[in-house]
């Protein structure tokens, strides 16, 4: 089941969820360091993710599935967003160099679907980050976030899964050590937790964050179809056999 558009962006307006977009786009800029000139796709609730893009890409869009409602981003400036059928994108195929999916593929039904439709609409050569709950992680288990609903995955499945639908994963991680906490003093740790956790404890963050590459099928390569050649024999080396006059003998 979706999470609601309206109990993402409350969350996300709390002090909890800044906090969490905090430490989660400081993970995410490490990757994306430099988009300039990119044509950049944000899938699920990626509006509080993409404001620090919009200055350097060529074009930034925030798709929003159906099922979880949309909302406009920016608020007080031109729309940047969508709504959209995830199964069934409105971009033509190769639009997009970079794409963000977070709070989707943990709500969907529908994993390999959603997949191939961000493989079709990725650029050759194009790169896309998947951010989805950490099942190892303590943000999966308390109900205080949108992280705790859907399917958690561990970076192993997260990993199969990528490569099962064409994309070749180039490195992932787990981030969000901070617990989900509204005590102020935890939240005041959390660039301290997040530099212990990625030292002694990094299978253990809040979400798992994976970055792969569009990966382009090679035609299976079918072996010409073999000529039979006929010889003619001289006529020296004709096959001998018995006379019709033996035969029955």
């Amino acid at each position: 089941m979706w999470t609601d558009v309206v109990d993402l962006r409350e969350f996300y307006g709390k002090r909890l969820g800044r906090a969490a977009r905090r430490l989660n786009l400081a993970a995410l800029r490490e990757r994306w360091p430099d988009v300039r000139g990119a044509r950049v796709l944000g899938l699920g609730y990626a509006s509080p993710y993409l404001r620090p893009f919009t200055g350097e890409a060529e074009r930034v869009i925030a798709a929003m599935p159906a099922p979880m409602g949309a909302a406009r981003w920016p608020t007080r400036e031109p729309a940047l967003t969508t709504l959209v059928d995830e199964f069934d994108l409105p971009f033509p195929d190769r639009s997009f160099d970079r794409l963000l999916l977070i709070h989707a593929l943990e709500f969907t039904d529908h994993a390999r679907v959603l997949l191939r439709e961000c493989w079709r609409v990725l650029a050759d050569g194009g790169v896309m980050i998947v951010v989805v709950p950490n099942r190892a992680g303590a943000w999966a288990r308390l109900e205080r976030s949108p992280f705790a609903y859907g399917l958690p995955y561990s970076e192993g499945q997260l990993s199969r899964l990528l490569k099962d639908n064409m994309f070749a994963p180039l490195g992932s991680g787990t981030a969000l050590f901070m617990p989900p906490t509204r005590s102020r003093l935890v939240q005041g740790s959390a660039n301290a937790l997040e530099r212990l956790g990625n030292r002694w404890f990094s299978g253990f963050g809040g979400v798992v964050i994976s970055e792969c590459a569009k990966q382009i099928a090679l035609p299976l390569l079918r072996e010409a179809p073999r000529r039979r050649v006929y010889a003619a024999l001289p006529r020296s080396s004709r096959v001998s056999g018995p006379s019709p006059a033996t035969r029955g003998e």
